[in-house]
């Protein structure tokens, strides 16, 4: 197989060729290596590729047998792998435990060959940081990939693998999927396990799951991933079929609330709007009933939120960290407004963790009232094209915490309060704007209910294919 014909392939139709003996794991790991010394250079989206990816260990009879699989630095962890978490003070930190996801990625056939850039701790939707320097966007190399699944992003774009690790806390799957022109899925709260040890991170806010280019891709991996495990506190009801039936079923006639003003401080751009409204017409031609909808919550009092949220626990957790590996928290282990927020954390009363749990169940129970007559929503993924490099960047000594914050608020205006409700939502990669960078709709089901998002996604493929659209920066483009 040659370099071009190995990224040309999604995951699903690579390990129909392992099962079909046309090619090896082993073979495409090495392609993996081989796109990957290509194209990591410009782009920055993989920190560490094993030495020893052609020997690690996958199911030969899953879903994805054999398919190079890249993990994000931060939540899934690989007992005895490095996961420095996109920052100086987790340098050289191997975790001991192995993590539910990472078994059952491997049940699945999923090869990891390496790990991806990120920003530090995840707590930023750009792609840079002190540890890991900058990753670029391969559809522009000025832009960001956005994150925190950076690298995770960037290398599925630019064709090293079919298939990443992401997670996503309050956007973070879905910010660089929409950047990079990928598929990003956040399922449900509970759908996939965080444990054995990270089930319940940021107040249940935070999922694993993957980026990819099509929704087969997309519905295999649910299938690969999803269940329950012991300890979890999120548990919800298993899907009635595997999800890749799902694939074969009609879609029936949805009711479908449409968000086409701003739910933030950031307006809308042009472009954007004008993508939703075509998105809209490409579903009422369908068939589905579309309505618009007026912002399901405050902007301003999740605001009032965000700052104990981001701070809370997150000065022990360092202090922990830091002891443990025989470090300070300070300038040198730590980004400028991350240790601004640890200091913060610092001073925190123990009396706000009550306030900050009663505002997110507000939340939750304003949008839940607001879309409990729709089946789904439609909305933009972000407000605008990916960012220039540089913008709200947590390396930067000036930013402070309450702009950071701002900017938060305002671009994942979309996206972070899904975290909060635990609703399956997923960034779709339908249009490119005329600046030719991609943009991400972001559809969302009620909860538990991924087989309709999977379902609706394979009817906008269909539509509007995407997954033949390449970015300059590629594999092939590069042979």
């Amino acid at each position: 197989m040659k370099l071009h014909e190995y990224s040309s392939h999604d995951a699903t139709g690579l390990a129909e060729l392992v099962r079909k003996r046309e090619v090896t794991a082993v073979e495409l790991v090495k392609l993996a290596r081989e796109a990957h010394d290509y194209l990591n250079p410009t782009i920055n989206a993989v920190i560490e590729f094993y030495e020893d990816a052609e020997s690690v260990s996958g199911s030969d009879t899953g879903p994805f047998a054999g398919v190079p699989f890249l993990r994000k630095d931060l939540r899934a962890s690989e007992a005895g792998r490095l996961q420095e978490r996109g920052s100086r003070l987790f340098r050289g930190f191997r975790p001991t435990v192995e993590s539910y996801y990472v078994q059952r990625a491997r049940a699945g056939g999923l090869r990891i060959v390496g790990r991806t850039t990120m920003p530090e701790f995840g707590r930023t939707g750009m792609s840079e940081s002190v540890a890991c320097g900058i990753t670029r966007n391969p559809w522009q190399l000025d832009r960001t990939a956005g994150g925190s699944s950076s690298g995770a992003a960037a290398a599925v774009a630019a064709g090293i693998v079919p298939i990443a690790h992401a997670s996503d806390g309050g956007g973070s799957t879905r910010i660089p999927a929409a950047n990079c022109g990928l598929i990003g899925l956040n399922p449900s709260r509970g759908r996939v396990s965080g444990g054995p040890d990270e089930q319940d991170g940021w107040q249940g806010r935070t999922r694993s799951f993957v980026v990819c280019r099509t929704v087969r891709d997309m519905a295999a991996a649910l299938d690969v991933l999803c269940g329950p495990a012991p300890g979890d506190p999120f548990v919800i009801a298993p899907p009635e079929r595997p999800y890749v039936e799902e694939l074969g079923r009609p879609t029936a006639r949805l009711r479908i609330g449409v968000a086409t003003s701003p739910w933030g401080e950031m307006r809308v751009e042009t472009h954007i709007r004008e993508a939703v409204e075509q998105t809209v017409k490409y579903l009422e031609t369908m068939g589905h009933h579309i309505e618009e909808m007026s912002p399901p919550y405050v902007s301003a009092e999740y605001r009032k939120l965000q700052a104990g949220m981001q701070a809370m626990g997150f000065d022990t957790w360092l202090d922990d960290t830091a002891r443990k590996l025989g470090r300070e928290v300070n300038e040198q282990t730590v980004e400028p407004v991350n240790l601004e927020q640890y200091r913060i954390a610092k001073r925190l009363p123990l009396s706000c963790a009550a306030d900050i749990f009663e505002g997110l169940r507000k939340i939750r129970m304003d949008v839940g009232e607001s879309t409990k007559h729709f089946d789904l929503l439609v909305t933009p993924s972000m407000p605008c094209s990916a960012l220039l490099h540089g913008t709200y960047s947590t390396t930067n000594e000036n930013l402070t915490v309450d702009q950071l914050l701002d900017s938060d608020a305002a671009l994942y205006q979309y996206l972070a309060v899904f975290n909060v409700t635990g609703h399956p939502s997923v960034s779709l990669p339908l249009f490119h704007g005329a600046d030719g960078l991609p943009i991400g709709i972001q559809i969302v089901g009620r909860f538990g209910d991924e087989a309709t998002l999977v379902r609706v996604a394979r009817d906008l493929e269909e539509a509007i294919p995407w997954s033949a659209r390449r970015p300059p920066v590629f594999v092939k483009n590069n042979e």
